[in-house]
């Protein structure tokens, strides 16, 4: 982190110093467990905690500073504000106007920390690049990634997260992007939005913060992105279909964890191997070409970006075990990406085993959305379904029953799953383990492994 006085901190947050001293910042945390000297340390106002009860212990570990929208009885240099959490904010804002780097922010209902580490995989291959690490997406976890910033820094890849109106807006105003990448629109949140045509407005808050000439690169694949083609012709779409401005053609699924395809964009080809396998990991990849090409990349960059890029933890991977091949797609789920995991498990020769938990934030139609997912993976033939939690997985095991799927399961625990695992499974057989985060699926994962 590039350095800041006190003084920049109050202009920044519109605060007032109290017990002023010429200090300097080198490091902001909001975590009073991880301060070192010549931090500021800012305390969050959260549902179940409030960071002002662990000042004192901030400052007793050589916090240099720290914000505060209390006023503290102290010797110790403070800023006051008026909202700890919007200081933190602006802080960032002002801190990220010093650097003139290229900022890409992400966004999409799904697969959008994919598309992230591609993005920042491809532009790495010419510039020094930071990114977003892990979910730190939201108006906490954006403004700690662009303090990472530093001379150093060339380029910077911001994965921005929301589920009401005017977060992506707030995030951008502190990012200030000049390019913007959008995923997909699903119906991630929409209890909250309304509508997908909600969560479309919701991502499209992404264009306020632009630069005049930034670049709009969109998934021409989406039905509700493609509908921007006539508003925003100077977007960049990219897809599987040749009517994008970037595509993937001779697609082959090598196997569970490789991909070779070729990226043809404005004349030029270029075939690649990557380290994932389904369409919807090809599309994460075309946008991070799309974003390489857009910024200076030729095509044999971009190639040895993609070629490079390793999936996150619980994203896809590939475990292979005495008995089963696993693959752990544990992090999220959403109707989208869990029909995208099951597009993969069904191309695999063998017996298919895939274990189904609920998705989360679906609004009222949550039921519909777990059949239709039942009803699909039944279609694709399956051989094995396996859902494990409350009513509505319950339904999602009945519609794949009534769609004709032979061997379904359904069980309200993971303990119940467990007793009785041995029928369930069969040693050979290739798992899909996908549920929302909150289901904590990847105990599912760790439980599987540990039985081999």
């Amino acid at each position: 982190m590039k350095a800041l006085s006190i003084k920049e901190i109050a202009a920044a947050t519109g605060g007032r110093i109290v017990n002023e001293k010429d200090i300097t910042i080198k490091n902001i945390s909001t975590d009073s467990r991880k301060i070192d000297e010549n931090t500021l340390f800012v305390p969050i106002v959260g549902e179940r905690l409030d960071g002002h009860s662990f000042i004192r212990q901030a400052v007793g570990d050589g916090a240099a500073a720290f914000i505060s929208q209390k006023e503290i009885d102290t010797d110790s240099v403070y800023v006051l504000v008026d909202d700890t959490t919007k200081a933190l904010g602006n802080i960032a804002a002002y801190y990220r106007s010093l650097f003139d780097i290229p900022v890409v922010a992400v966004t999409g209902s799904t697969g959008k920390t994919t598309t992230k580490d591609m993005i920042a995989a491809v532009l790495s291959v010419r510039y020094n690049t930071i990114k977003t690490m892990g979910n730190f997406n939201n108006h906490i976890g954006l403004p700690l990634t662009v303090f990472n910033i530093d001379e150093s820094t060339e380029a910077a890849v911001l994965e921005m997260g929301m589920n009401h109106f005017g977060e992506i807006s707030y995030l951008g105003r502190i990012a200030k992007p000049q390019t913007a990448v959008i995923t997909n629109v699903g119906v991630s949140h929409i209890e909250h939005l309304g509508s997908r045509e909600g969560i479309l407005k919701a991502k499209c808050e992404i264009f306020e913060s632009l630069s005049p000439d930034g670049v709009k690169i969109l998934c021409g694949d989406c039905d509700m992105l493609s509908k921007l083609r006539d508003k925003e012709p100077s977007a960049y779409f990219y897809g599987l279909g040749a009517e994008n401005d970037m595509y993937a053609e001779d697609i082959r699924f090598l196997s569970l964890d490789r991909t070779e395809f070729s990226v043809v964009a404005d004349g030029e080809k270029i075939t690649v191997r990557m380290n994932a396998s389904g369409e919807h990991m090809i599309k994460n990849a075309l946008a991070a070409a799309a974003v390489g090409k857009r910024l200076g990349l030729g095509l044999d960059e971009i190639k040895k970006g993609i070629e490079s890029f390793v999936p996150a933890d619980k994203r896809m991977n590939v475990i292979k075990t005495e008995k089963y091949t696993i693959i752990n797609d544990t992090y999220n789920a959403n109707p989208q990406s869990v029909k995208a995991g099951l597009d993969v498990l069904a191309k695999i020769q063998g017996r298919k085993a895939a274990i189904l938990g609920e998705m989360l934030e679906l609004g009222k139609d949550s039921s519909e959305y777990h059949k239709d997912v039942g009803r699909y993976a039944a279609k694709l033939g399956i051989d094995v379904i396996c859902a494990i939690g409350n009513k509505n997985v319950m339904d999602l095991a009945l519609a794949a029953t009534f769609e004709g799927a032979k061997k379904v399961f359904y069980y309200e625990t993971k303990e119940e799953f467990f007793a009785n695992v041995k029928k369930i499974l069969k040693r050979g057989d290739t798992v899909l383990i996908k549920a929302s985060r909150g289901a904590r699926f990847e105990e599912i994962t760790e439980g599987l492994v540990k039985k081999n």
